[in-house]
């Protein structure tokens, strides 16, 4: 089928999911809810970099300054209260039934020229499926520019592949033990990234789009998308942040598109939150889920490793 690009943006919730299953990807224009957390976003980084003008920061710190930076502001933007609570606001402003909807913190992305930096805190994604990463067939994904998105240093998407195999390494990717080490250990990769990341094989990823929004607007795509990181060529950074999100009623029916080429194990549905109460989905939920992941693993990864001193 066509890559299919939508601007609607007030559909109901699980009208947009269907489409989205079926690989619409919803490109929505900015809206206060998602400029809150933006503005947010942006407040941290900028007191973060402490003066520095966090687009042009990478011209003149060391490298591993510029991680020291970063290893301490993502985590922190990450698991901030006032971050959950935003987003709870975002999803509702959405039209989600937040009784129902389940969200993953949101991550914070600091992107410099990719020269300087391209691994570790600042890894460019090569083409991949988040279901790759032990995800749900029914995840939805999104992801929000803050400051310097443009089509030369943003994300884009593989549509050549929706609904169809390529060949990848997700056999290699075990949710648990990338709680126990990689996701613990990013800050360590300045030159290179050998953690596990799941990626389609060289070569392999087709034709690429890639859709631009201007800052506090909102892309939702399904996490079945083939989609990747472009380099960062430019002088300047890009700020962004993405989230997830799970609705019970689909996870129950295992709804979403068919998998096709995932081979992970384990599940990241323990990482899930009720955007209404920031509980964790009932044990038997993600009992339905958790299947073959390592038995010398983490099955919920403690941000506390992360903590900088």
């Amino acid at each position: 089928m066509p890559f299919v690009v939508s601007t609607e943006a007030n559909l109901p919730d699980d009208i947009r999911r269907e489409r989205l299953y079926a690989g619409t990807v919803f490109c929505m224009p900015p809206r206060d809810s998602i400029r809150a957390l933006a503005d947010f976003a942006l407040e941290m980084v900028s007191r973060a970099f402490d003066g520095r003008d966090p687009m042009t920061a990478h011209q003149d710190m060391p490298v591993e300054d510029y991680v020291g930076v970063l290893a301490a502001l993502k985590p922190a933007f990450t698991h901030h209260r006032r971050c959950k609570e935003l987003l709870r606001e975002i999803l509702a402003d959405l039209g989600a039934d937040i009784s129902m909807t389940y969200f993953d913190v949101p991550k914070l992305r600091v992107v410099p020229t990719a020269s300087y930096l391209s691994s570790g805190l600042g890894y460019n994604y090569a083409a991949h499926r988040d279901t790759w990463y032990a995800s749900p067939d029914c995840q939805n994904n999104w992801w929000v520019p803050v400051a310097g998105n443009a089509a030369d240093k943003g994300m884009q998407f593989h549509p050549d592949f929706w609904g169809r195999p390529v060949d990848n390494s997700s056999a290699d990717f075990d949710a648990y033990e990338w709680n126990r080490t990689s996701r613990r250990d990013a800050a360590k990769y300045v030159t290179h990234d050998p953690r596990p990341h799941p990626k389609a094989a060289a070569g392999m990823e087709g034709s690429a789009v890639r859709v631009v929004g201007e800052p506090g607007s909102i892309l939702s795509f399904s996490g079945a998308q083939l989609h990747s990181t472009v380099p960062n060529e430019t002088d300047t950074a890009r700020i962004s942040f993405d989230f997830r999100t799970l609705h019970v009623d689909d996870l129950v029916a295992h709804a979403g598109p068919v998998n096709v080429d995932s081979r992970s194990t384990g599940t990241s549905v323990r990482d899930y939150l009720c955007a209404d109460t920031f509980a964790p989905l009932p044990d038997d939920i993600v009992a339905m889920y958790d299947g073959n992941g390592s038995a010398d693993g983490v099955l919920v990864f403690d941000p506390a490793v992360l903590e900088v001193n």
